[in-house]
């Protein structure tokens, strides 16, 4: 239940589909395992898994999501072996090399032909919508996946009116600042660990971790124009993560004493601890991200278009 990395999305116009309406319309989109000649397939599962049976699972304003995704595996190199045994052949029956067009539909032959026995590789989804926050938050370390979300649920809604945080100034120049100028706001305190990139063509990268990031050894570095693009931070003395440079927030780890709240809850009642710890979770987030993009001198209902 913990979310465990974070792409963020502002919407641009309000939210206010209901419960029960976003419940209807990601019913119509569920996920369905791939036919033997599909390579992959993506859709709706319920929010809580096998413990629940709802796709939604609203708490305090909050919206959780679940998309599973199945695909198949066709490893490259047995495609690529069976495309050249086909090439080959043509070119012993016909005296001559193949075409493009033709190299291209060898492949589709061959993959239409290997996918009824590829195994599958599955990987879930989970994201959270608040409307009052103006949010939605998805659990992925990969942007490529945040969208491929962001694209499942426009084409259940029909629209999906959402935008990425956009400082006016760049993130990785108030990152910087941060160790420069020791202007890292109240509630956040620099953690030990970062990644500086130098200005020019040079493409220098310097990785520390284990390092104070008021040291000496970081003020060279931050001497000789290397700006940061990832830094380790903590909040409020509730969890620890890395920020990019894109804002999206990677190795996220809510603390024990945050993540013992909910202890005191029967341990058999399996439902009501992911009801309680979503609840707690999604809030603290919330208020984390508030935080967040305080720092950059925005929050979230600036994009919404007036």
């Amino acid at each position: 239940m913990w979310f465990k990395n974070l792409y963020f999305f502002a919407f641009t116009r309000p939210f206010e589909c209901s419960e029960e309406d976003l419940e209807k319309q990601l019913s119509e989109h569920l996920f369905t395992p791939c036919a033997s000649t599909e390579q992959s397939h993506f859709g709706w599962v319920n929010a809580l898994g096998k413990h629940g049976d709802t796709v939604v699972h609203a708490v305090n304003g909050n919206f959780l999501l679940c998309a599973r995704k199945e695909e198949k595996i066709l490893p490259a190199p047995v495609v690529k072996d069976m495309l050249e045994q086909k090439i080959a052949q043509l070119e012993a029956e016909q005296s001559r090399g193949a075409t493009k067009k033709e190299k291209e539909q060898f492949k589709e032959d061959i993959i239409f032909e290997l996918l009824p026995r590829a195994f599958s590789r599955f990987s879930d989804t989970r994201a959270y919508i608040n409307a009052t926050h103006n949010i939605i938050v998805i659990d992925t370390s990969s942007r490529g996946k945040a969208e491929d979300f962001l694209a499942l649920l426009r084409k259940a809604l029909g629209t999906l009116p959402v935008t990425s945080a956009s400082p006016e100034k760049a993130p990785d120049e108030v990152m910087t600042d941060w160790l420069v100028e020791s202007n890292l706001g109240a509630n956040f305190q620099l953690g030990m660990e970062a990644e500086f990139n130098a200005l020019g063509d040079d493409g220098a990268v310097v990785r520390v971790k284990n390092q104070d990031l008021t040291s000496e050894e970081i003020k060279a570095h931050l001497d000789a124009d290397k700006y940061v693009v990832k830094v380790a931070l903590e909040w409020d003395e509730s969890l620890s993560f890395i920020l990019c440079d894109d804002l999206a927030v990677k190795r996220l780890k809510f603390y024990d004493v945050i993540q013992e709240q909910n202890d005191d809850i029967d341990s058999d009642d399996i439902v009501a601890k992911l009801d309680a710890d979503f609840a707690l979770m999604a809030g603290e987030l919330n208020r984390f991200i508030d935080h967040l993009l305080a720092e950059f001198s925005l929050k979230a209902s600036d994009y919404l278009e007036a």
